[in-house]
């Protein structure tokens, strides 16, 4: 798991331009939202594009869900391995 949160976090570094950030920069267990890396509904949207572009999962737009996938690098990889097509 620890490797797929390395890989969430260049991603959400590449997909953002967080050009500032290095990967050991974000802990997987920090708020992507708000406090945290400060994240917005924008930026939700462009890394949901870019975790179904890479690993092929699909979020519902309108789902109750994906404030609990989205809350943090570790939510994000457990999402992601659970429903990533092989």
């Amino acid at each position: 798991m620890q490797a797929l949160e390395q890989e969430i976090t260049k991603l959400v570094i590449e997909t953002l331009n967080l050009e500032d950030l290095q990967p050991s920069d974000i802990d997987p267990i920090a708020p992507l939202f708000v406090e945290g890396l400060g994240l917005d509904s924008i930026d939700a949207l462009e890394l949901g594009l870019a975790l179904q572009k890479t690993y092929g999962v699909a979020l519902a737009s309108d789902s109750t869900e994906n404030r609990r996938h989205f809350a943090s690098v570790r939510a994000l990889a457990t999402f992601v391995s659970t429903h990533r097509k092989a």
